[in-house]
């Protein structure tokens, strides 16, 4: 309870978390909200329809969870030489993600457009479910390297604290999107009626007006027009490609740093992909109800990702700076200030879900299955939040990447895809009870974040002597 007051009264923790972390809350429950009007507009094409734009975005899962592991692992550093002031450091670690991630991002999109059945296969064995999909995931997957530059370049921006451009973006995004899938699905606005063709190729369009507004916006600030400006403008002292783009000591940096970070991304995306491989097998019913619940559940945790945003940033900010005390306080007052929000989030949410629920217009046996799941989700949300902030934004603000890729990637594969197989495919429970089952990894990490986090060793500097 002390704690609980403490950070209350502290008004700088409270203006710096807040300044960071409601742009981005908003940013996602932006995208939240799009994507939830995405399935709400699909769901009307039928179950198999939602299905297969569900299943077909697990692929869409795995390349973004890389992606997230680019960004954040590029996030540690960036963070600590904006708390250290060394904008062409930042510079230098943008090159590197921009390589790795676009580079990532055309790999992902050729194996869509040249072997979309194949990839629709490994998530389910349905043959119409596999034929929507793929007209789907042939328009989607030229989205990729779009959003890989898109997500490294927000991802750069919130490290130097600058979120507010992110909103504008999005915002303008989802004005495109919402237009077009309502447009191009359903024959409206003098469209043509296409569709769930017409759901990728508005989001299609949207992510190209969407990058092409960031890079405009982004580099139309001038030398000395801010932090952002400064950030543009600065200058390699060397201006050969190599130095620009394999400066040794930062690649090595980023190597050590990121890679861990990357590789528990892209492992743990994996690893939940495992999950869709056996909801694909209970049936449409059961994956629609995953489909749906997953979209409410984002709008759910929207706040809380941010909190977690503003975490990773202040207290990499605050380590790069050389303030370890000062992060290790932070550190405490962002666990309890999540944990509390959580518990109440979750009885708002078991307050309304009904009436969300009812809004998917689905039958009567897919409403109670997510009905079920999402009382599931609420009574576990406090100890996943705590997981999240813990691994994603704690650990890994000091560079602690090891420990999250062990805790993150062995309570997937060791624990949750067993209990998915077992539950799924062995014992052949209905959703909702291999949905619990799963989640028992939840407790699992919950356990040795709490052993680590108390071993403080994220708490350091690593860019001291650079």
């Amino acid at each position: 309870m002390n704690q609980f007051v403490a950070f209350i009264k502290d008004k700088e923790f409270l203006r710096k978390t807040l300044a960071i972390t409601i742009p981005v809350a908003i940013q996602n429950l932006l995208n939240t909200a799009l994507n939830m009007i995405d399935t709400v507009m699909i769901s009307q094409l039928g179950e198999t329809a939602i299905a297969a734009v569900g299943l077909a975005n697990k692929y869409f899962f795995v390349f973004a969870l890389l992606m997230y592991g680019i960004c954040s692992g590029s996030s540690i550093l960036a963070a600590q030489y904006w708390g250290k002031r060394e904008p062409i450091n930042i510079k230098k670690v943008l090159y590197i993600a921009l390589i790795i991630g676009v580079g990532g991002a055309m790999i992902f999109m050729l194996a869509a457009l040249f072997a979309p059945e194949l990839v629709m296969r490994i998530f389910t064995p349905e043959s119409d479910t596999i034929a929507d999909g793929v007209k789907y995931l042939v328009v989607i997957a030229f989205s990729y390297p779009l959003t890989a530059i898109t997500m490294i370049f927000i991802s750069i921006l919130r490290s130097m604290n600058y979120v507010k451009l992110p909103i504008i973006i999005t915002s303008i995004s989802i004005i495109v999107n919402g237009t077009l899938n309502y447009g191009l699905i359903f024959g409206k606005l003098g469209m043509p009626e296409l569709g769930i063709t017409g759901a990728a190729l508005a989001t299609l369009i949207a992510r190209i007006v969407e990058c092409a507004s960031l890079l405009i916006l982004v580099y139309m600030h001038k030398a000395g027009d801010g932090a952002l400006g400064d950030f543009v403008h600065s200058k390699v002292e060397k201006a050969s490609v190599k130095e620009r783009f394999i400066n040794k000591g930062i690649v090595y940096k980023y190597a050590t740093t990121a890679a861990p970070v990357m590789l528990n991304e892209f492992m743990w995306g994996l690893g939940v992909t495992m999950y869709s491989l056996v909801y694909g097998r209970m049936g449409n019913a059961a994956v629609a109800a995953i489909t749906i619940e997953s979209t409410i559940e984002q709008i759910l945790t929207v706040f809380f990702f941010g909190v977690s945003a503003a975490a990773a940033v202040i207290l990499g900010n605050e380590l790069g700076s050389g303030q370890l005390k000062k992060a290790e306080e932070y550190s405490k007052k962002f666990i309890m200030l999540q944990l509390s929000l959580t518990i109440i989030a979750g009885i708002i949410a078991l307050l309304v879900k009904e009436p969300i629920i009812a809004w998917f217009g689905q039958s009567e046996q897919v409403s109670g299955y997510v009905s079920k799941i999402l009382n599931i989700f609420v009574v576990l949300l406090p100890v996943r939040m705590v997981n999240h902030i813990l691994i994603t934004a704690v650990f890994r603000s000091g560079a602690d990447t090891k420990a999250s890729l062990f805790i993150d990637v062995s309570g997937v594969w060791f624990i949750g895809i067993p209990m998915a197989v077992i539950g799924g495919l062995v014992l052949k429970k209905p959703v909702y009870v291999v949905f619990a089952m799963v989640a028992v990894e939840e407790v699992y990490k919950f356990i040795l974040s709490i052993l680590r986090y108390r071993q403080k060793k994220w708490v350091r500097n690593i860019v001291a002597n650079d």
